[in-house]
């Protein structure tokens, strides 16, 4: 796995990842909102043992270039061995209810971007025969809960949309990871009180990197939220529904 693609490479666990894909030697293309950000990367992936490193950059809240990209990460790295996707946002839950248009846009982001991303790569890995698609989602997606319904149900949706691209690429020689992170002590969650469930993006980024070589489909990071997802799952729904999650 030496040629790789990540998208949403300026999100802290990416970062984390990349850097364990550098020292094995790998080449990397990275892809993010951000130039500046990207460059910074690029710089320090380089030094940290990375073959050769490009960056491409481009706006996840449109759904345009995305054909364009893939195709010159493709033409960069001169193929693709796998591909992680991890961009996202964490959107603010009372304004996405008082706001179609803000939902909307959160949805964009957190799960058509991906929907279209894995149509054109699935068809890209099915061709080639072999590889890995991995994706970011999250445990908010196991069951909707009135805290964080409109992103969870954006990861629930892409998590699902994986579940059939695994069953449909399986045959092909393409695995097809699903990546279901807890509570990640990032940027993104600055705003939001710690607890001892919180994670670093190193510790889930080892968790990916593993996963990612040793052919998984589906991983909990940390692993005891599969667990704790689980308990939630079971609870029934009229209990549930009732319940200040």
């Amino acid at each position: 796995m030496k040629k790789i693609l990540i998208i949403g490479a300026t999100s802290a666990i990416a970062n984390e990842t990349a850097k364990l894909f550098a020292k094995d030697g790998a080449e990397l293309f990275l892809v993010g909102r951000s130039g500046d950000k990207l460059q910074a990367i690029e710089a320090d992936l380089k030094v940290r043992g990375a073959v050769s490193v490009a960056s491409h950059k481009l706006d996840f809240t449109q759904l345009t270039g995305y054909e364009e990209m893939i195709h010159a990460a493709v033409n960069t790295l001169g193929g693709m061995d796998a591909v992680l996707i991890a961009h996202g946002t964490l959107p603010d839950q009372k304004a996405c209810e008082q706001s179609p248009e803000k939902m909307l846009e959160e949805y964009t982001v957190n799960c058509t971007s991906f929907l279209k991303l894995l149509t054109l790569l699935g068809n890209y890995f099915e061709k080639q025969g072999k590889g890995t698609i991995a994706v970011i989602t999250s445990v908010a997606g196991d069951r909707g809960r009135q805290s964080n319904y409109v992103y969870g149900s954006a990861k629930g949706a892409v998590s699902l949309f994986l579940q059939g691209l695994r069953n449909r690429l399986a045959s092909k020689g393409v695995n097809v990871l699903t990546i279901k992170p807890g509570f990640v002590d990032t940027p993104m969650t600055a705003d939001v009180p710690k607890n001892p469930l919180f994670a670093s993006a190193q510790k889930v980024a080892k968790g990916i990197y593993s996963a990612m070589k040793s052919g998984k489909d589906v991983v909990y990071l940390p692993g005891f939220w599969k667990l704790i997802m689980g308990i939630i799952k079971s609870v029934p729904e009229r209990v549930f529904k009732g319940l200040k999650l």
